[in-house]
C-alpha cells in the first residue's frame, strides 16, 4: 500500500482529526500498520512516526489518535503494539511547549495502562486459546478458560521481597481477584528489594501499600489487603480461595497454614482441597513447591529439610574461636554481659552494634581471624537472612507459573519440589526438580505415629527441650499427654502448676517403652503423635 492509496482510504475520516493529521500522519500510520516489514525496521519506522506525532499534532487529540491506532492495527498486531508502546513511553521532553508537555504527561499514564492491558491480554490469548499436547485431557482452550482464570480468587501470604514479586506477576498473568495478608509494616531496609514500596511508605502496612500500588499500575485487577496474622482468620476465610501462595520467611507460619489447609479437606467435597504453592529464598538459594493437601507431600513431611541451625558451644566461643561469627557471638553473648551488664542490648541501636563490632574485631585480631565486618555483626546479632532481589524474582516466577497452570489446566503442574541455587561452585546457576515423598507418619497428613528414640533416664523437662532442637519436631512450647494422663501443659496457669512436678521425673517413670504421646503446640493447629522407644 502506498501513501496515495492510504490517503484515499481515509477520505471519510477527514473530520475526525485536524489539518495536517488528516493529510499526512494518518496515511503514514496506516501504511506502517498494514505493511510487512522486518521487526527491526518496524522499530525504526515507528520511532520516526512517533516524532511526527509529537511535532505535528495537537496534544489533546493524542488519546483519540491512540484509539484509532488500536482499531486500525488489528491486522498487524506486532506493528500496532510497537507503535502504541513508542507513543506511551515517549518522554515529555520531545513535546514542544511547556503546556503541551504537561498535558502529555497527564494522558501518558492512561495510554501506558491501556497498552499494558492489551499486551497482557494478547499473550494470554495466545496461550489459553491454543491446544497443547501437554495440557490436561479435559482442557478446552478458549474464552471460557480466560474468564475462569480472571474469576479465580487467589490468596498471597506475605508482601515482602517474595510477596511483591508474586503480586506483580499474578496481576500480569490474568488473575483479577487477589487477596494478600501481611502483618508487617514497611521498614527503610526493605526499599532496596521490595520494589512496590517508596521512602514515603515507611511505617505503613505492607499489604495495603502493595495492593494499592499494583492496582494503580494494572487496570482491572482488584487486590484486597489484610494487615494482620494468618492465625486471625478462620477456615471459612480460607475456603473462599482457589489456591494459596506463600511468600513467607517463617517456618512457623508455613507449618500453621499447611496444617490448616490439610484439616479443611473433606473427601466428599472436592472444592475443600486448596492447593498450596510455597516459595522461599535465602541468599542465592531458593525453592518452590506445589502441595495438594492430603494428596501429596506437605510441609511437615519435609520439615527436616528446614532443621534449625546448630548452636555453637559456649566453650568454643570462650576459648578457641575459629570463625568470624564466633568472635561476634562472643561479643554478643559473653562480653556484653561481662562489660555492660547494666545496659539492655538494643540490636536496633547503631551505638550498640558498633560496640559489638569493635569488640568482636579486637578478639578476631587476637586469634588472627579475618572477615569481621559491621554488616556481618548486624547479620549475626539480628539473625538477618540475606535477601537477593534476583533470587526473589526467579522463585516468584516459578510460583506464579504453577498458579497459572493449576488455575487453567493448560499444562502439567510441578511434581512437586523445585530447588534453585545461584552460587553453585560446580555449575553456577543450577536447578533440580524431584518428587518429595509423602510420609505415612507425618503428624499432619499421615495416619501413623512418628517414632522417636529417647533415653529413658532423661527427665521430662529435658525431653521437652529436645523437641525444639529435633529437626522432625521443632516445637517451642509443647504440651504433652498420654492416653491415660496429662504429662505437662504450658497453659492455662492452673494446669501448668499441676503438671510442673512431672518436669523433674524421668521418662521411664511417666511412659512405657513404645507408648504413644500426643503433643500440641499453641503455634500450630494440629496435634502430633509420637511413639517413644527407649534406647537399649
Amino acid at each position: 500500500m502506498n501513501v496515495q492509496t492510504a490517503l484515499s482510504s481515509i477520505r471519510s475520516e477527514t473530520s475526525y482529526f485536524n489539518g495536517v493529521q488528516d493529510l499526512i500522519l494518518l496515511p503514514l500510520l496506516r501504511c506502517f500498520l498494514l505493511a510487512e516489514t522486518h521487526l527491526a525496521t518496524g522499530h525504526f519506522v515507528c520511532s520516526c512516526l512517533s516524532t511526527f506525532v509529537f511535532t505535528l499534532v495537537e496534544i489533546s487529540t493524542i488519546p483519540r489518535l491512540y484509539d484509532w491506532v488500536l482499531s486500525e492495527g488489528e491486522k498487524n498486531i506486532e506493528h500496532r503494539n510497537i507503535l502504541i508502546y513508542t507513543m506511551a513511553t515517549a518522554s515529555p521532553q520531545v513535546v514542544n511547549g511547556i503546556e503541551s508537555r504537561a498535558r502529555w504527561s497527564a494522558s501518558r499514564s492512561t495510554i501506558l495502562s491501556k497498552s499494558l492491558l492489551i499486551a497482557r491480554r494478547r499473550y494470554l490469548d495466545s496461550i489459553l486459546s491454543t491446544k497443547s499436547p501437554f495440557a490436561d485431557p479435559d482442557y478446552i482452550p478458549g474464552e471460557d478458560v480466560i474468564t475462569f482464570l480472571e474469576g479465580s480468587r487467589v490468596l498471597v501470604i506475605g508482601a515482602g521481597g517474595l510477596g511483591c514479586e508474586i503480586l506483580k506477576n499474578l496481576a500480569l498473568s490474568g488473575f483479577k481477584d487477589i487477596h494478600v495478608i501481611d502483618m508487617d509494616t514497611i521498614d527503610v531496609s526493605n526499599l532496596n528489594r521490595q520494589f512496590l514500596f517508596r521512602a514515603s511508605d515507611v511505617g505503613k502496612s505492607k499489604a495495603e501499600v502493595a495492593a494499592s500500588f499494583v492496582e494503580s499500575r494494572v487496570p482491572g485487577v482488584k487486590i484486597t489487603p489484610y494487615n494482620g496474622k494468618i492465625q486471625d482468620q478462620d477456615e471459612d476465610y480460607y475456603m473462599q480461595f482457589k489456591l494459596v501462595i506463600c511468600g513467607l520467611d517463617s517456618i512457623e507460619a508455613r507449618r500453621w497454614i499447611n496444617s490448616t489447609l490439610v484439616s479443611m479437606v473433606d473427601m466428599e467435597e472436592p472444592e475443600s482441597l486448596k492447593p498450596l504453592i510455597d516459595g522461599g529464598t535465602e541468599g542465592f538459594r531458593g525453592q518452590a513447591r506445589v502441595i495438594l493437601p492430603t494428596v501429596s507431600s506437605c510441609i511437615e513431611c519435609q520439615l527436616s529439610m528446614h532443621a534449625p541451625r546448630a548452636a555453637v558451644p559456649l566453650c568454643t566461643l570462650a576459648t578457641i574461636p575459629r570463625q568470624p561469627q564466633h568472635c561476634i557471638e562472643w561479643a554478643h553473648i559473653i562480653a556484653w554481659d561481662e562489660q555492660r551488664k547494666d545496659v539492655v542490648l538494643d540490636t536496633d541501636d547503631p551505638n550498640h552494634i558498633t560496640w559489638l563490632y569493635t569488640t568482636a574485631l579486637e578478639r578476631a585480631n587476637q586469634f588472627n581471624i579475618p572477615g569481621v565486618t559491621y554488616a556481618m555483626t548486624q547479620g549475626v546479632v539480628k539473625n538477618i537472612i540475606p535477601a537477593i532481589a534476583s533470587t526473589n524474582a526467579i522463585i516468584a516466577a516459578a510460583c506464579c507459573n504453577e498458579a497459572f497452570k493449576i488455575a487453567t489446566s493448560c499444562a502439567p503442574y510441578l511434581d512437586n519440589y523445585m530447588l534453585y541455587t545461584g552460587d553453585s561452585d560446580a555449575s553456577g546457576l543450577y536447578t533440580y526438580t524431584f518428587a518429595a515423598e509423602k510420609k505415612d507418619d507425618c503428624p499432619v497428613c499421615g495416619n501413623l505415629a512418628q517414632t522417636i528414640h529417647i533415653d529413658p533416664e532423661m527427665t521430662l523437662g529435658d525431653f521437652i527441650a529436645s523437641l525444639a532442637e529435633r529437626a522432625e519436631a521443632q516445637l517451642k512450647k509443647p504440651s504433652l499427654r498420654t492416653e491415660a494422663t496429662s504429662l505437662y501443659y504450658q497453659a492455662p496457669k492452673q494446669l501448668e502448676e499441676q503438671t510442673r512436678p512431672n518436669l523433674e521425673k524421668k521418662m521411664r517413670e511417666l511412659v512405657g517403652d513404645g507408648e504413644e504421646v500426643a503433643v500440641s503446640d499453641q503455634a500450630l493447629a494440629i496435634d502430633f503423635r509420637f511413639k517413644l522407644v527407649f534406647n537399649r
